[in-house]
């Protein structure tokens, strides 16, 4: 039903041509939806920078964060890529369905974590008192909270694009959470 194509490397500008060849370089493939970002001269860049921009927050963290807003924003393409970056970075398959639903049994720091991230998409940044007291209490600092929040932005553009657009998912592809027993 997408009007969409992800454009091919022929079909964006210069500076984006540059962009596909580092992706294709680092990652062996451009993945659509970073495609798709360059149907705009500027935002592939843009987002890329701001989503390699420095954190406080270590690589599962960050996996923490994005699986859980993906779930809330319902992106199975965003679900998808972060499932299998999420088992890059150790994660196991019960542990990612659980993050998905904005939990971690298994870790406490990583249960704040993932409550939070939930937490503020789902109220849309008006975030409930007891999950940030929560999430101050597993350790994290008012930097890292800021940190999170841009993490939240971030993943939400992403979901976003691939909710208006519907580029095609070229990862493995996820069940819904309704569908597994979590």
């Amino acid at each position: 039903m997408s009007t969409f194509n992800v454009p091919t490397r022929d079909q964006v500008s210069e500076n984006n041509q540059a962009i596909f060849d580092n992706l294709n370089k680092a990652l062996g493939f451009v993945p659509n939806l970073y495609a798709t970002y360059a149907n705009s001269d500027t935002a592939l860049e843009n987002y890329l920078n701001f989503a390699n921009a420095k954190t406080s927050l270590s690589a599962k963290e960050k996996e923490v964060v994005n699986l859980a807003v993906s779930e809330v924003n319902n992106c199975i393409y965003c679900l998808s890529a972060h499932t299998a970056i999420g088992k890059m970075n150790g994660f196991s398959e019960e542990q990612i369905l659980e993050l998905r639903a904005g939990e971690a049994s298994f870790d406490n720091e990583l249960d704040a974590l993932a409550r939070l991230a939930r937490n503020i998409t789902e109220n849309r940044g008006r975030t409930d008192a007891d999950v940030l007291e929560n999430f101050f209490k597993a350790g994290y600092t008012k930097g890292n909270l800021i940190d999170t929040i841009s993490l939240v932005g971030d993943k939400t553009i992403s979901n976003y694009v691939h909710s208006t657009t519907q580029v095609p998912v070229d990862f493995p592809v996820v069940q819904p959470l309704a569908e597994v027993a979590v």
